[in-house]
């Protein structure tokens, strides 16, 4: 094997598409990857996939807690990203990355120590376990006799995991959907199409004793395009996301990406701006949620509520909306993009009751939350990566479906707006104010869906919105789009969903 450091490896390899010698420059065994169970493994066979033992992380543990501290927990990981990009008909860029380290935390109350090294040899993570361990300043803390594996649920079982799959296989795909654009419609100018998988192995151990272990796999195809009319330009895009394998890149996937794409663009050829002005506003199902997740979602997240910087710090067990209204943040829809087998500091994830007929019942929490409150976490502890520490974080948040029907949401707006797709939002945690810029949408006038309309923001208050849903229809979507999520400086990966929804009234900028 050739002498060469993990850092200037993957600077180098970046513009690799073959993988196959990656795993092996980073000291981890291929074999051992591919063959790897992604569920019913045993202990040892996921420590050792990243060359740790039970005694390597005692010693490693019990430096972290030398100085003390309530909890300590160690987060190893080893991801595989690779992305294709297609422009102009051509597939003009291929690239690869490796990431790999372990992050390691210490508790001491709500203070956290936290140190991360890209090097699993033994001197380097003690190293990190003593910087993480300063945090606290008393006498050392036992570590656990024994750790034990945790058997969590899978839900995104997949057939065969993206470290398996060849270049070879995906560029055909994403040549297809690019033709697809192109034959769709004769004003299409420019196509763009990129293509990215995910392959990350989690292993989490903590001071009670708990590992766990998750593959999580992603899949994610956008396809975006040009078209021109007249001496107009137009452009468009679409994308879908879920933890799925290659099996995500389906005939009925290339099918929905390209004609959504399509239809996006050149339907805005006929789209008007509408005159602005406070009016009834109905939201599509699905990727409406984005308004759900941003401008409510966030509020209700523990960690705002315990520094009482939400304004629903004082509202549990409150109505804050009717009774028709309840929300969920779940990390157990099947394959959805932001669903977690387990968090990321070994906890269960869970189906989470947010607001239930309108009564606000739950936060989000984490470790750190959930010991504030006096409950338990609720599985929402998430981190980008292993250089970052935890916080409580949305997985898929939606809103469940309520009594009417779609038809009759529309029939009860005489002058409004139907919502469907958003981009560029801005949202102030604290008080809930908002503004997004709605992509795609229709006029509804006397009760039907008329001229499309575009160039349009809508502007509020995420809690007054929420407690201006009137109406609520029978048909939850999950978004299938590529949502990430942005708090504190880190990104992860959600879904979020919704039913049609009237709000009563929100301010529209049009052109008045």
């Amino acid at each position: 094997m050739a002498n060469i450091s993990r850092r200037k490896f993957v600077k180098t390899g970046a513009g690799w598409v073959a993988l196959a010698s990656v795993p092996t420059i980073l000291h981890l065994d291929p074999a051992r990857i591919f063959a790897m169970p992604v569920q019913g493994g045993e202990l040892s066979d996921y420590m050792g996939l990243f060359s740790v033992d039970r005694p390597t992380i005692k010693k490693v543990m019990a430096a972290a807690l030398a100085h003390g501290g309530d909890y300590c927990d160690l987060f190893f990981e080893h991801r595989i990203s690779n992305w294709v990009g297609l422009q102009d008909d051509a597939v003009n860029r291929a690239y690869s990355n490796v990431d790999m380290g372990v992050g390691i935390r210490v508790l001491n109350g709500d203070q956290t120590g936290y140190s991360f090294t890209e090097e699993l040899t033994p001197d380097a993570m003690l190293n990190a376990a003593k910087t993480a361990a300063n945090i606290a300043n008393s006498s050392a803390r036992s570590v656990p006799v024994e750790f034990s594996l945790h058997k969590t649920p899978n839900y995104y079982p997949i057939e065969e995991l993206w470290d398996k799959v060849g270049i070879d296989q995906k560029i055909p795909f994403i040549q297809k959907l690019n033709q697809r654009m192109r034959d769709a419609d004769n004003r299409i100018i420019k196509t763009r199409v990129w293509y990215g998988d995910w392959s990350s192995h989690v292993l989490v151990a903590n001071s009670e004793g708990r590992v766990t272990y998750d593959y999580r796999p992603m899949a994610e195809i956008h396809a975006s395009c040009s078209a021109k009319q007249g001496s107009v330009t137009e452009e468009g895009s679409y994308s879908l996301a879920a933890r799925k394998g290659m099996e995500h890149f389906s005939e009925s996937n290339l099918k929905l990406a390209a004609d959504k794409a399509v239809s996006r663009t050149v339907g805005q050829f006929e789209a008007i701006q509408p005159e602005g002005g406070e009016m009834e506003v109905v939201l599509a199902p699905g990727s409406s949620g984005i308004l759900l997740h941003e401008a409510i979602g966030h509020g209700m997240e523990a960690d705002f509520n315990r520094k009482n910087e939400s304004i629903y710090s004082d509202s549990i067990n409150k109505p804050i909306a009717e009774p028709m209204v309840s929300i969920v943040d779940d990390a157990t829809w099947e394959y959805a993009r932001g669903s977690l087998n387990g968090d990321d500091e070994a906890s269960d994830t869970e189906k989470t009751f947010l607001v239930r007929d309108g009564i606000l019942r739950s936060y989000m929490h984490d470790r750190i939350s959930a010991k504030h409150y006096g409950i338990k976490s609720t599985g929402s502890g998430r981190r980008e990566s292993f250089r970052h520490s935890p916080m409580p974080r949305m997985r898929c948040t939606y809103m469940l479906p309520g009594p009417h029907k779609r038809e009759e949401i529309f029939a009860s707006v005489k002058k409004g707006i139907y919502c469907e797709s958003f981009t560029n939002g801005e949202v102030h945690i604290g008080p809930g104010d908002f503004t997004f810029y709605v992509k795609t949408g229709n006029l509804i006038e006397n009760g039907k869906l008329t001229r499309p309309i575009k160039d349009i923001n809508i502007i509020g208050n995420g809690p007054e919105v929420l407690k201006n849903v009137v109406m609520v229809a029978d048909d939850l979507k999950m978004s299938v789009g590529s949502g990430m999520c942005g708090k504190n400086g880190q990104s992860v990966p959600v879904s979020m969903g919704l039913p049609t929804a009237k709000v009563s009234a929100i301010t529209v900028g049009g052109t008045a």
